[in-house]
């Protein structure tokens, strides 16, 4: 059956962009709500950190084999066990007493909140008939963009009537009914009968488990060796899982996608654009108060308009994937923010508020149109019965992407002092502009829509 007829799929599209909603919620508000946290829990801001990483490491390090595990016994029942636990770890955090309680919970968050994004493109791929799949994806892009640029406020709001724990309550009621919803609608996808691989799963998630871990002690300047030994680590743990998945016909590290020219070469070109992203959100406000002498208000106006751009651009971008080559939109649309990057590098000494915000509106339009073309490669390129491995690499490139890209921005900032923002950006300029070239390569494998 090719999609979910239109008044079921409308109740499907609910549960799933509700759960995506609050899932990306979620990453949104922690981060505002780490001072108030340290504060009432009496840890330092060194140590309250965790809340945020541990939360980042437990959902990458689980993406794939939750992805490969929906083949198996279905993407629905990852989703809303992915849900049910998400649901219950926000109650474990809103009644969390020490920060090793809050700590675990959000361990178990960071898990649920892989199960729900491992397959969330796998679902929208089958509630969606194939003729408006570039609309799903627009919608879903919508979803996670509006998500992103309320969640500062929201964050701001509900820390201004309440405490810290009711960051994580509010997410109980909205989890519920999801549940309810998708259990009555949520389709019931293919199941491949190979058994699990659980030690490959195992050296899945230590792999991409450490790989996080070593950018991360990188962007925290701990020392050369350290980080050197943890990328190591991870590079070894990968040779492993390569070579134990070698000859499967559906490897958890899923090799037999990236054989495919359209598959790999999107990837890549998403774990680039989402470099830019996180070397863009990481270097502006040191951009804009350091180097503009801009306040923290002030700065989050300027941050506002990326975001809220990509949301507004996301549907007309899926529109268009369904008409036209992903190689021509994905290429125009990381140009165009590669110019955006490069124009944001250059702004003059004293720029007016006009001159700094239709900068970054050009970066949200560029981005914007790119990203939902993309995800509708990357989906359309794998098949059906590989559609849970496809989607839990969407999850996992733009992770990495985002977690490169605040590293290298930690780098200029070492090495640049000062100007370290600006080379961060203009770093960014220049990764947009290979992805453009990735994107503009897919037009020679792939002449046809997909």
């Amino acid at each position: 059956m090719d999609g979910l007829p239109p008044e079921l799929r409308r109740w499907a599209v609910a549960a799933i962009f509700t759960t995506l909603a609050l899932a990306s919620l979620d990453t949104a508000i922690a981060n505002i709500a780490l001072p108030a946290i340290a504060a009432d829990l009496h840890v330092s801001a060194a140590d309250v950190v965790w809340v945020v990483n541990v939360y980042q490491i437990a959902l990458v390090a689980t993406l794939l084999p939750l992805g490969a595990l929906g083949e198996i016994v279905g993407h629905e029942r990852i989703y809303l066990g992915g849900l049910l636990l998400f649901t219950l770890a926000s109650l474990g955090c809103a009644f969390a007493w020490s920060l090793p309680s809050l700590t675990a919970a959000r361990a178990l968050q960071g898990l649920g909140a892989s199960g729900i994004m491992s397959v969330n493109a796998a679902l929208v791929r089958f509630v969606y008939p194939t003729r408006m799949m570039g609309r799903g994806f627009g919608h879903n892009a919508l979803v996670v963009g509006t998500a992103m640029t309320l969640g500062p406020t929201i964050a701001s709001a509900v820390l201004a009537v309440g405490n810290w724990p009711w960051l994580f309550a509010i997410n109980l009621p909205f989890g519920v009914i999801a549940i309810v919803i998708g259990l009555k609608t949520l389709p019931r996808t293919p199941r491949e009968g190979h058994a699990f691989d659980f030690l490959s799963a195992a050296l899945t998630a230590s792999c991409l488990g450490l790989f996080i871990i070593g950018i991360g002690s990188a962007a925290h300047g701990a020392p050369p060796a350290l980080v050197v030994d943890e990328l190591v680590g991870a590079v070894l743990l990968g040779w492993f899982l390569t070579r134990r998945n070698a000859g499967h016909p559906a490897p958890m590290l899923p090799i037999d996608l990236f054989q495919r020219p359209m598959f790999a070469l999107s990837a890549a070109t998403s774990v680039c654009s989402f470099s830019v992203q996180g070397l863009a959100m990481v270097a502006l406000p040191f951009y804009f108060e350091d180097v503009l002498m801009r306040s923290q208000v002030e700065t989050g106006f300027f941050m506002t308009p990326w975001p809220l751009v990509v949301a507004m651009m996301a549907p007309i971008g899926g529109r268009l994937s369904d008409r036209f080559p992903v190689g021509i939109l994905g290429g125009l649309g990381l140009a165009l923010l590669g110019v955006g990057m490069a124009l944001l590098a250059t702004l003059p000494a004293d720029p007016g508020t006009a001159n700094i915000v239709w900068r970054t509106v050009v970066c949200g339009i560029g981005f914007g149109f790119f990203q939902t073309p993309n995800l509708r490669a990357l989906m359309s390129s794998a098949p059906p019965h590989r559609s849970g491995s496809a989607s839990s690499i969407v999850a996992t490139a733009r992770l990495t992407g985002q977690t490169l890209g605040a590293a290298l921005a930690a780098l200029c900032f070492a090495l640049g002092g000062h100007n370290g923002a600006t080379v961060a950006l203009a770093l960014g300029a220049g990764f947009a502009g290979l992805g453009s070239l990735m994107s503009f390569l897919r037009l020679a494998v792939a002449p046809s829509r997909t």
